[in-house]
């Protein structure tokens, strides 16, 4: 073979490796997704699926409501219509969106509409926000299993997508956080004061009583 004919030879098989390589990268990107949950303390909710594989990202924060850009207080106090939620960043090759979901019911009260534990009120109502029919029609169906495996009504509702909002970045990863902050214990890290209140909220105990071993994360570990 000539010079210019292995030139031309390596140059094309290189145009074509390249070709593959963004292909697969494109048809990569789109398996990365987001879904937004509300179940109760977003803090529990945070730590519980940041265990999970597949899951690239989880960020605890608001939607639902009327009021954009609310802080923390504004949900809290009521009125803005908001729920706390978190935005899960997730490998759907890794961890189908069906399988996100039975994991989330798994790790709530669904039947519960007055709140979740010891978090009572609108702004701790569990839900799931959907992007179009098709992720409304696989929450409808994990929602329907749940209701089989209870054997009792469901009252987590599939909302539509709404805008999402993320808290203070006094709130992100507050589970694993080392700094300290002033509780009715004293001054404990940010780790500590979420262990404490999440066996004194009942989380851990709820879950286990209404799911059993089907229960993900009622070791509380975060």
């Amino acid at each position: 073979m000539r010079p210019a004919q292995t030139w031309k030879t390596i140059t094309l098989t290189a145009a074509i490796a390249l070709a593959l390589l963004l292909q697969h990268g494109r048809a990569h990107a789109q398996e990365i997704r987001t879904a937004v949950v509300a179940g109760g303390c977003f803090w529990c909710v945070e730590a519980d699926f940041e265990r999970v594989e597949g899951v690239i990202d989880v960020v605890s924060g608001f939607a639902g409501g009327t009021v954009p850009n609310p802080s923390y207080r504004q949900v809290v106090a009521g009125g803005t219509g908001h729920l706390e939620v978190v935005e899960i960043t997730y490998d759907a090759e890794r961890l189908p969106y069906a399988q996100l979901l039975h994991l989330f019911l798994r790790s709530v009260d669904p039947t519960d509409a007055g709140g979740q534990f010891c978090d009572r009120g609108p702004s701790y109502a569990t839900a799931i926000f959907v992007d179009g029919p098709e992720a409304r029609r696989i929450a409808e169906a994990a929602i329907a299993e749940a209701e089989r495996t209870l054997g009792r009504a469901v009252v987590t509702p599939v909302r539509d997508a709404a805008p999402f909002y993320p808290a203070e970045d006094y709130h992100q990863d507050y589970h694993r956080s080392d700094d300290i902050i002033l509780t009715r214990f004293g001054p404990r890290r940010k780790s500590v004061a979420y262990d404490l209140y999440r066996q004194a909220c009942g989380r851990d105990a709820r879950v286990r009583d209404l799911w059993g071993e089907a229960a993900p994360f009622a070791d509380g570990g975060g």
